[in-house]
């Protein structure tokens, strides 16, 4: 009995609890369950759709979840206890770059995309000169306090010097609530990962203005952030699923790929969504996409160092989070010493470094990497700023 017992407990393997949102981005996670790639890799994994980030983050500080596809400004927040609880995170491994769009009620997107047109300026800079005079702060929806989503939408308001709870009031609706929001009149728009910004303008409540890429055009957006107990107590387990997720990043990268992906997303335990909805932001899934999900191209699974600090200075920009050595905390959180050791042995390159500039290329450029360089695309802001992040010792 003890051996059945025994080899049962072998075959399933190292049980990893995995939070999701239903958003176009969580297709990694979702593509190495359903291919059996946590399975060929040793893991047990159990896929678990939750309603908001506030849920993702209890659970994750609670230990109902051993792991999530994350916003990675919530998992800093977590292990600073910054909203509650605190427990320690690590982002071993990044799961997609762009996404996200910033999506206007119908009447005030097309005023706002009259004027950029009339006066040739930018979007945000027509936004604010449609909000001149304005009595109230206008409502527009993040997906949390802690997100990406607020991150880029401040940056991208500040290029025109809109501030937010002086010219804009930000407010907390869960990604797939966002559009009955704006259809209700709640906000006047929304910043969100996809599908939510296609599906709003499908239903003729909105107008994408702005996506990732016109704020930061290699911006990181959601990562695998895993319990650092779960971590360290299973160090061949926390290999495995970063392998199954690389593996399942290059299936989801592949255009050809992109109808498969789709309608296996659309599931109704997954997305529960049209899938021509999710197609417009697969790779391959639409003609002349302005709005991708990249997966793998341009080291998108990497955890940069870099990205780390870019998220902590604009938490601290918008006090967020207070005074803290922002460079330990980085080091501790995004661990690219654990991707280069899981990744490594499968013949994929890796960079060299752990940080890199951000925003300094406006075209294709090579990354130092090993065994070759990797192919990278541009990084630019819409305000053309460089960030630089101190370079760190590389650890193998």
């Amino acid at each position: 009995m003890s051996e059945i017992l025994a080899l049962k407990t072998a075959r399933s393997g190292t049980k990893l609890r995995i939070g999701f949102l239903r958003l176009t981005d969580s297709a990694p996670a979702i593509v190495a369950q359903e291919f059996g790639y946590f399975a060929d890799e040793g893991v047990d994994a159990e896929l678990l759709e939750e309603p908001s980030w506030a849920n993702i983050a209890d659970k994750l500080a609670y230990g109902f979840l051993d792991a999530a596809v994350i916003v990675p400004p919530l998992a800093f927040a977590i292990a600073l206890g910054s909203r509650g609880i605190s427990q320690k995170l690590i982002i071993p491994c990044n799961i997609s770059m762009g996404g996200n769009t910033i999506t206007l009620a119908r009447d005030l997107a097309m005023r706002v995309r009259e004027v950029a047109a009339k006066d040739r300026i930018s979007t945000p800079m027509a936004l604010a000169a449609c909000l001149a005079g304005r009595e109230q702060p206008l409502a527009l929806g993040v997906v949390h306090a802690f997100s990406t989503h607020n991150l880029l939408l401040r940056y991208w308001l500040a290029t025109a010097g809109l501030q937010a709870d002086r010219d804009v009031r930000l407010s907390v609706v869960p990604p797939a609530r966002a559009v009955e929001a704006l259809q209700s009149g709640q906000i006047a728009g929304f910043c969100a990962g996809a599908p939510w910004g296609e599906i709003a303008a499908r239903a003729g409540a909105g107008i994408n203005v702005a996506t990732s890429d016109d704020v930061w055009r290699a911006a990181p957006e959601k990562a695998f952030a895993v319990r650092s107990s779960w971590a360290e107590e299973n160090p061949e387990g926390l290999k495995g699923a970063i392998r199954a997720l690389v593996r399942a990043a290059q299936f989801c990268d592949a255009p050809e790929n992109a109808s498969y992906t789709g309608a296996l997303l659309s599931r109704q335990k997954y997305l529960g969504v049209d899938s021509h909805a999710i197609l417009s932001s697969l790779p391959g899934g639409a003609i002349a996409a302005s709005n991708l999900s990249r997966f793998w191209r341009g080291a998108a699974t990497f955890p940069w160092r870099s990205h780390a600090l870019w998220f902590l200075r604009q938490m601290a920009r918008w006090d967020l989070i207070g005074e803290l050595d922002q460079e330990a905390l980085a080091a501790r959180v995004y661990r690219s010493d654990l991707y280069r050791a899981a990744v490594a042995p499968m013949g994929l390159s890796v960079p060299l470094a752990d940080t890199k500039s951000e925003g300094a290329h406006n075209t294709a450029w090579q990354l130092d990497a090993a065994p070759a360089p990797i192919a990278m695309g541009p990084d630019s802001f819409c305000d053309s700023a460089i960030f630089e992040a101190a370079p760190a010792p590389i650890s193998f």
